[in-house]
């Protein structure tokens, strides 16, 4: 195997054991992905964001009791959207899973959500619709996931243009695996300038068309971008960008959480501006436990590459619908 190259789905569920379900309403515009495996594995999280929208969130601290979840849920529909791990709980334990306390058991399905109410889509439900799509996101979990506009990325918008789903992995040299998957609804923008993604120098094998870097912006140009005037033209303030990055190395809670931390370079690697106070900008670190890992160094390292790819991956994606708000990278001029 040759170092440093993307996993066959170059996406999560490389780290084998992982799938990845999508559930979605076009019109609605908005979805849900479940990040789930056979088996409880270990989970942390680090927030940067200054608007994040959590649920089980504390205990996975390295301090508290439970060591290791049964999915993940990443959820448009904003507080709503707390509601899909309810589905997915719910479902998980029709299938006898969860935390055992004396006879009973808890699933347990953290979970984070991103701002996608006002994108164009219809949200005058009377019942709220996450629940079931976590339902149907966990029902639908596969290893074979599609990328863009699917699942929480759905309804997603990055600065000036469409967001979506995206997914990248790495394989190291002792044979682990790292990988990432995220939801990309930005305040920032992708996009140095033109159709060029920040993430450029991190491609693989043109996985997101593969034109290389642009001479950046002036710094003055950074706090002027597309994004920012986007957002205010809509009076929008709610965004937020939420990813799991996973690796089959051996990692406790506190490796985990550190993984989470590492990675968020890959968000300023890839979204200019990043971590503001309207995003809630958030990652779940994942591991299978299932190898040893020779250099724990690298996996921080690879995972903010793998998630600054993911990005732009997902965005890249993208795919146009009708009533859409902002344009598809696709559809940007030269």
């Amino acid at each position: 195997m040759v170092d440093y190259t993307p996993g066959p789905q170059n996406g999560i569920t490389d780290v084998s054991g992982l799938r990845v379900g999508h559930a979605q309403n076009a019109e609605l515009k908005s979805g849900v992905t479940v990040l789930v495996a056979d088996k409880p594995f270990v989970c942390g999280v680090h927030v940067m964001g200054g608007a994040p929208g959590t649920r089980e969130t504390d205990l996975l601290a390295p301090d508290k009791s439970v060591h290791a979840v049964d999915a993940l849920v990443l959820s448009g529909g904003s507080a709503f959207g707390l509601d899909a791990a309810s589905g997915v709980m719910d479902r998980l334990a029709q299938q006898g899973r969860g935390f055992a306390v004396g006879p009973a058991r808890v699933p347990i399905v953290p979970a984070a959500i991103l701002f996608d109410l006002i994108n164009g889509g219809e949200k005058n439900w009377d019942v709220n619709p996450y629940r079931a799509l976590g339902v149907e996101a966990l029902d639908a979990a596969t290893e074979r996931p599609a990328i863009g506009t699917v699942g929480s990325g759905m309804g997603a918008i990055a600065g000036h243009i469409k967001g979506g789903f995206g997914m990248a992995s790495l394989h190291l040299p002792d044979g682990v695996i790292v990988a990432a998957m995220v939801a990309v609804n930005s305040l920032g923008s992708v996009l140095s300038s033109g159709r060029h993604f920040w993430a450029a120098p991190f491609e693989q094998e043109n996985e997101f068309g593969g034109l290389g870097t642009a001479p950046p912006p002036s710094l003055a140009d950074t706090f002027r971008t597309k994004a920012e005037l986007f957002k205010r033209a809509l009076g929008q303030g709610q965004n937020t960008t939420i990813a799991a990055v996973a690796t089959n190395a051996i990692l406790d809670k506190a490796g985990c959480t550190r993984l989470a931390t590492a990675a968020h370079d890959g968000f300023a690697r890839a979204i200019v501006p990043a971590h503001t106070p309207m995003d809630g900008d958030l990652i779940f670190g994942v591991s299978t436990a299932e190898r040893s890992c020779t250099d724990t160094s690298l996996l921080g390292h690879a995972a903010a590459i793998c998630l600054a790819r993911a990005i732009a991956r997902g965005v890249y994606a993208a795919t146009p619908a009708a009533n859409d708000i902002a344009p598809c990278w696709s559809a940007l001029g030269a």
